[in-house]
């Protein structure tokens, strides 16, 4: 049964062997052999197999001159890992090193052969089977390129365990452990290279993309996340397209029409060369130009893709390539290949009649004739293009330095590098093995690998730990996710002016080590769009909208179609393509064009203003006004007229005028917290003040006039000092209310920002309408009971008839303060204090003007009725017209209650007072000239009433003998007038008061 098994993995093996045989492998023996899987050829031939024969194996065509440098990179490591006398010494590596032909049927196949030969070594057969060739197995794996390739190897190396490091499978999909368990790469995955797609784009601020991908595991993936990370940055897809190197034609055509009719100018490309070709070549033939192509590292220095004759097409190609390696010794290598000398070497032999284009006679077949090969500066992918043709023989002398392929182009090494990258991991793998200590290991109870029994997995323990300096002087390490995180150069292809090649400029680097932000670095003066201008294309779906406007959306249509709509007041944009406009701060507004705030216009009622100017001047004038009348009643203050009316509290209400008019000026001016704490109790405790010395004024003189004979506590009630008590009760009930309010809830200065979006109102606060409410109504309290008083006493003697005024006065105050009412709440503003300062100097000036005007005119311009016996004379008339309504009142009942009893008439024959009925007219008292006239002998006045006449005698003498004629007039007048009314005793009692 062994041998049975022996025989049938041999037969298997041998099959293996015969598919590739010795001209299709790289090989040499040593103490471990590393496996190798390298593109040689782009693709396989088309073949029917209709299985009516035993099947072939399909033929790889088109050379790959770039494979073949790899594969010479990973045979240069090796040697040079086994000359050096620090790394494996005593230990020889051997490789076996396969063509993937770009396909992932040929790549398996050689997995196979991998495998087998693994399984063969674990069955111990040697004691069974002669085999003298025998090549130990494989215990790790280079490659492959491809990620779609990779994907199918690690499928396979995995169910075993043998490491796998690829060198430019870059797929993320591949980072995932689960699935590919022995899969490793010295190559970053696509997922940073995804997102520095998208941050390129947002740099330049495109928005309007196409995409385009590989249909495969590479392209796929890559093409994903590119749109996870567009939609982040608000970039819209245009159209979505997958192709492939084995698309009919009819798909293509498709794929062009769609980039033709489409208005996006950026295309994304997640693709290899070989996959794209096919595109490009139909691109060129329709000659569709304009368009910009951003390039994945898989295609962006591909030989095949730039080309000279394409590049009209794909001039504007910005593209990732990877960070560029050294390599000292490679170039001299390169140089030395020969069929001859490199015997290990199966593909050597096909690249020189490439290379040549030639064939070698050896008596095999020769190579079918290529005649188009390509340089390109970067690592391209040439290729060469099978004809018919036969080619002439080859000398052997040929000189490989005479001849520019992709093969020699050497001058940025990348792939290649990490060709060179992964072979050192596995070589520093081993020799963490060969240095193991026992107890040290990575194994069960710190157990080590045995060096001559080394197994595949133990291999891919090592590799997940594997920590070393590379001859560069960086640090290698697999992280979690066996990947190696590098950095990556930005290029822009240009047309070389001295052969008319596509060379790569470098103009930029992208850093994934960086924060985020700081990734991307892009020097702009580099780049040539299209090989000659400078300026950036657009390729956005709508115009920028300018500053001062913002993105709108459009119904039905991708975010990145809009419409630009204008910011509305009090919000800005200062940048193009603004997505919002923001909103300008409390105390900003937007400017004319919306692109920036400007402060806020800021209003209140100030003093240069012209309507604070006017106020001041009427404030101004009503001081000047009341200190003039002040001064005149001071100048003037013992004649008849100031005593008539009570100059001490004249003095006080002047004062409080004064506040008055000077309260209205903390109503102007910006507001500020003490001004606003000032204002309106300044204004109302002088109101109440002026109110109270004009209720007191008011209330005396009715008390005087219509009080009986006086008595001691008469003359007690109405002296001075009670007065001023009054007056100070009366104000110290507003500034308790003052005291509340400003203790409760202080008034404030307020910045408006709600009445007008471009105005800032610097008001006050009241802090407490409630309280605002309470001063105002108890200042109109007292006006109306001054009202009332001034009313009742508006029949007082000329010279006391001030209540008049006062009544006029109090009639203003109130049409003042009921219209200030509506008028402060219907206004807002500095209006508000311009409208509270009108209410006060209407007011003030009212009061000044009927309590005070006609006085000071009397004073200074009317002299002669500034007397005392004016004054007397006047009292006098105001006493007898009270008296004379008195008696004839009384007569008038007497009178009726005699007729009821005895139907006679008559008078009191004791009475001197006459009374008789009589229809005339009344006629008026004499005048005050005449009055004084006959004050020198006496005075008799006649007074007359609708009903009949009363004759009244007074005399007046000098003043020194006043009392006499008070008590001589008495006398006389009580035996005329027995039954006169006590009324007329009363005034003429209270005469010396005046």
């Amino acid at each position: 049964m062994t041998s049975y098994s022996c025989c049938l993995i041999l037969l298997l093996f041998t099959w293996n062997t015969a598919a590739y045989g010795p001209n299709q492998r790289a090989q040499k023996k040593g103490d471990i052999i590393l496996g190798g899987l390298f593109p040689i050829h782009f693709g396989v031939a088309a073949k029917d197999q209709d299985l009516k024969s035993r099947p072939e194996s399909v033929e790889c065509i088109r050379y790959n001159f770039r494979g073949f440098r790899w594969l010479q990179a990973m045979i240069f490591a090796i040697e040079e890992i086994n000359s050096s006398p620090t790394l494996l010494p005593n230990m020889t590596l051997g490789y076996r090193i396969f063509d993937t032909c770009n396909t992932v049927s040929k790549a398996l196949e050689a997995t196979l052969s991998f495998v087998a030969q693994n399984k063969i070594d674990s069955l111990n057969l040697d004691e069974f089977c002669n085999c003298s060739e025998h090549i130990p197995s494989t215990i790790a794996v280079v490659g492959a390129t491809g990620s779609g390739i990779s994907t199918a190897v690690a499928n396979l190396l995995g169910l075993f365990y043998i490491p796998q490091v690829s060198y430019a499978s870059s797929s993320r999909l591949l980072s995932n452990k689960n699935q590919f368990k022995s899969f490793l790469r010295t190559i970053p995955n696509d997922e940073h290279q995804a997102t520095a797609m998208a941050d390129i784009i947002e740099y330049f601020r495109w928005n309007w993309v196409g995409t385009i991908a590989a249909d495969d595991d590479y392209g796929r993936p890559g093409i994903e996340k590119f749109r996870e990370e567009a939609e982040e940055r608000d970039i819209c897809i245009d159209f979505s397209e997958l192709i492939s190197q084995y698309s009919d034609e009819e798909e293509i055509q498709q794929v062009v029409e769609v980039i033709q009719n489409s208005t996006a100018r950026v295309i994304v490309v997640f693709s290899s060369g070989p996959d794209l070709e096919p595109l490009i070549k139909e691109i060129v033939r329709r000659n569709i130009t304009g368009k910009i192509w951003l390039a994945s590292e898989a295609w962006a220095s591909s030989s095949l893709i730039a080309m000279p004759e394409f590049f009209r097409v794909i001039g504007s190609t910005i593209g990732f390539a990877l960070k560029a390696g050294q390599i000292p010794g490679f170039r001299e290598f390169l140089q030395k290949v020969h069929p001859k000398k490199s015997t290990n070497n199966g593909f050597a032999k096909e690249f020189w009649e490439e290379t040549f284009n030639c064939y070698l006679p050896d008596g095999s077949k020769p190579s079918p004739a290529s005649t188009s090969f390509h340089k390109g500066h970067e690592e391209g992918l040439g290729a060469g293009n099978g004809t018919s043709a036969f080619r002439p023989p080859c000398t052997g002398d040929e000189n490989i330095t005479s001849v520019e392929t992709p093969y020699m182009d050497y001058t940025h090494l990348r792939i290649s590098y990490n060709v060179y990258l992964a072979v050192y991991s596995i070589a520093h793998a081993l020799q963490d093995i060969y240095t193991c200590t026992p107890g040290k290991g990575l194994f069960t109870n710190g157990s080590c690998a045995d060096i001559k029994k080394v197994e595949a997995w133990q291999v891919l323990k090592h590799l997940r730990h594997l920590n070393f300096t590379n001859n560069m002087g960086e640090q290698v390490d697999f992280d979690e996710f066996g990947d190696l995180v590098g950095n990556y150069s930005i290029i822009n292809w240009h047309l070389s002016p001295e052969d008319g090649s596509v060379v790569f400029e470098e103009v930029g680097h992208y850093n994934v080590y960086a924060k985020k932000g700081e990734r991307l670095f892009i020097n702009e003066n580099k780049i040539l769009w299209g090989g000659f201008s400078k300026e950036v294309p657009f390729s956005n779906c709508s115009r920028d909208c300018l500053p001062g406007t913002r993105k709108g959306i459009i119904e039905g249509e991708p975010t990145c179609c809009f419409e630009c709509v204008d910011c509305p007041d009090g919000e800005y944009s200062d940048e193009t393509d603004a997505s919002a406009c923001d909103k300008c701060p409390e105390d900003y507004w937007s400017n004319e064009n919306h692109t920036s705030c400007i402060p806020k216009q800021i209003e209140f009622l100030a003093w240069t203003e012209p309507f604070g100017i006017a106020l001041t001047l009427f404030a101004v004038l009503g001081i000047f006004l009341t200190s003039f009348v002040l001064g005149v009643f001071t100048k003037f203050r013992n004649t008849p007229i100031v005593k008539a009316t009570n100059r001490e509290l004249s003095y006080l209400l002047l004062f409080s005028l004064l506040c008055c008019f000077s309260s209205s000026l903390f109503f102007i001016g910006e507001p500020q917290n003490w001004t606003c704490r000032l204002r309106q109790p300044a204004f109302g405790i002088s109101f109440v003040l002026c109110i109270s010395c004009i209720l007191v004024k008011t209330n005396r003189v009715l008390l005087v006039f219509e009080a009986k004979i006086p008595t001691s506590l008469h003359r007690k009630w109405w002296g001075l000092n009670l007065q001023f008590l009054l007056v100070f009760l009366c104000t110290f009930v507003q500034i308790v209310i003052c005291v509340i309010w400003l203790y409760t809830a202080p008034p404030s200065s307020y910045r408006n920002h709600e009445l007008e979006d471009e105005i800032i109102f610097i008001t006050c606060h009241e802090g407490s309408l409630m309280a605002l409410g309470f001063l105002i109504g108890y200042t109109c309290l007292l006006a109306a009971i001054c009202f009332f008083f001034a009313f009742k006493s508006r029949k007082l003697p000329e010279n006391f008839n001030e209540a008049k005024f006062i009544t006029f006065s109090m009639l203003i105050f109130f049409i003042v303060w009921i219209s200030f009412i509506p008028a402060y709440a219907s206004t807002y503003g500095k209006f508000v204090s311009a409208v509270e300062v009108i209410a006060i100097l209407a007011a003030s000036f009212g009061l000044l003007a009927c309590i005070f005007f006609n006085k000071v005119y009397i004073i200074l311009f009317k002299p002669s009725r500034n007397t005392i016996e004016e004054v007397r004379c006047s009292t006098a008339a105001h006493a007898f017209k009270v008296a004379a309504r008195a008696t004839l009142r009384r007569s008038n009942v007497s009178r009726k209650r005699s007729n009821s009893l005895g139907g006679s008439t008559g008078s009191t024959p004791s009475s001197s007072i006459s009374s008789k009925s009589n229809h005339e007219d009344p006629f008026p008292l004499p005048a005050c000239a005449e009055r004084q006239r006959q004050q020198q002998r006496g005075c008799k006045q006649k007074v007359s009433f609708g009903s009949g006449t009363v004759t009244l005698s007074l005399s007046f003498e000098e003043p020194q003998k006043n009392a006499m004629a008070s008590r001589n007039a008495k006398r006389r007048n009580s035996l005329e007038a027995q039954n006169s009314d006590d009324s007329l005793m009363r005034h003429r009692a209270l005469l010396p008061l005046q």
